[in-house]
């Protein structure tokens, strides 16, 4: 049989009599899944491997327990031939075909006149996979697509609803809100949960930051809602954000507000979540890999290390730093603190550190134009002013910094300079 001469379909057995015969691993996997499709089962064979008889003994088909006759066909809608016994196989065929039944021969797959297809099952969505009659192949593939599935890289949003889908969409008519980490910015650093739920999502109301990339792979009938911040320029009020969320799931949408980094990691995701709550949303968070341990990753440094730091601060640039733990061996990292280097280095310089502490800024971590500069807290104001480093960026300051691949060995006495790494991400 060609590959050609398959006509994928699919069969709706709910209440119809199908035939299986064989009482092994492969029968009974067989009669399982016509089982889940509401078939009624009549399994023939003399004895029944384990599986096979926990249905049988269950109630859940009839068994006969003989060998095949071929007046067990008459009436059968689907048959299973899957004895491994090529003569009964074959016999159990020859009856299907003479009798207009559609059978598939476990024996003798190229003279099957159906084939069982690897299936795997997201949701509401069934994927059936033939492979030229070689099952593991089909198997792999299957699987790749299921993950895929799983993951969203394949969109899992719903075009049109369908009767089936009613009763979801009815007890979902006020919709819902997911509150999801993208993490620091690279499109495969987001959660599973979190790009299956973008998949999903009927609104997405994004930041500047984070997976934007994803935002590319949307359907054309999702909504984008732009409400991305800038230090010191917030078009959107974090009111006006609170609002749309609640305003697009009461319509009845599946809302996904995409973040940088982690929802609840300096990210107002709180607020938003309480908003939502308050007004009777259901909401959900999705935790994200937050930049302030990402970012610092993705040039080589570690905010704990032994013998280094055993312990890290996160903070915000814009807040107090007077009583951030002393110490080069505790790691201090600023969000949002390129800005107020001229204010933030000096403090820590006073608080013990010391003028020689490393430090070391990551712009767009994971990003193409991923920069790392790396100074000390007496140098690296005016090395950032000179090489314009701009926000997205994470301030990193401690020894962790030496650390990094990037650090020369002098670092530990005095270090001047500027590297820069561009990352090409796969």
């Amino acid at each position: 049989m060609a590959i050609v001469d398959l006509y994928p379909t699919s069969l709706r057995l709910l209440g119809r009599p199908v035939l299986v015969v064989g009482g092994g691993t492969v029968a009974s996997r067989r009669a399982k899944a016509l089982l889940d499709a509401g078939a009624q089962v009549t399994l023939v064979a003399p004895v029944l491997s384990a599986p096979a008889r926990a249905l049988a003994d269950a109630g859940l088909l009839t068994w006969h327990a003989r060998g095949y006759e071929s007046a067990d066909m008459a009436g059968a809608w689907y048959a299973v031939a899957a004895t491994n016994n090529k003569g009964v196989d074959a016999q159990v065929a020859a009856d299907a075909e003479a009798n207009r039944t559609w059978c598939v021969n476990g024996s003798d797959a190229q003279e099957s006149a159906a084939w069982t297809p690897a299936v795997a099952t997201v949701q509401d969505i069934k994927v059936a996979v033939n492979a030229g009659g070689d099952p593991l192949r089909a198997v792999a593939i299957r699987n790749a697509i299921a993950a895929s599935l799983e993951t969203g890289e394949l969109p899992l949003g719903r075009f049109r609803d369908t009767p089936a889908a009613q009763p979801s969409r009815s007890r979902d008519r006020r919709g819902s809100v997911a509150l999801v980490g993208g993490g620091p910015g690279a499109e495969d650093l987001i959660t599973v949960r979190g790009r299956r739920l973008l998949a999903e999502a009927d609104v997405v109301v994004a930041d500047r930051l984070g997976p934007r990339g994803l935002l590319e792979t949307l359907g054309a009938h999702v909504k984008v809602i732009e409400v991305g911040k800038t230090p010191g320029h917030h078009p959107v009020p974090q009111t006006e954000i609170n609002a749309i969320l609640v305003r697009e799931a009461q319509a009845g949408n599946r809302v996904v507000r995409l973040k940088g980094g982690d929802p609840y990691v300096l990210g107002r995701g709180g607020e938003e979540a309480i908003a939502c709550r308050e007004n009777g949303v259901d909401v959900e968070v999705v935790p994200g890999v937050t930049s302030a341990v990402s970012v610092p990753a993705a040039a080589g440094i570690p905010v704990t290390h032994r013998g280094l730091a055993k312990a890290f601060t996160m903070i915000s640039g814009h807040e107090e730093l007077e009583n951030v733990p002393h110490g080069s061996d505790h790691t201090v990292v600023l969000l949002m603190g390129v800005g107020t280097l001229n204010r933030s280095m000096p403090i820590l310089e006073a608080a013990g550190r010391g003028r020689d502490c490393p430090v070391a800024i990551i712009e767009n971590g994971y990003a193409k134009n991923q920069r790392v500069t790396i100074g000390t807290l007496g140098t690296i104001a005016a090395l950032a002013q000179a090489a314009q480093v701009r926000n997205p960026a994470v301030v990193v300051v401690g020894d962790v910094v030496r650390v990094s691949p990037l650090a020369p060995a002098e670092l530990a006495t005095d270090f001047y300079g500027t590297r820069e790494t561009t990352r090409t991400l796969s």
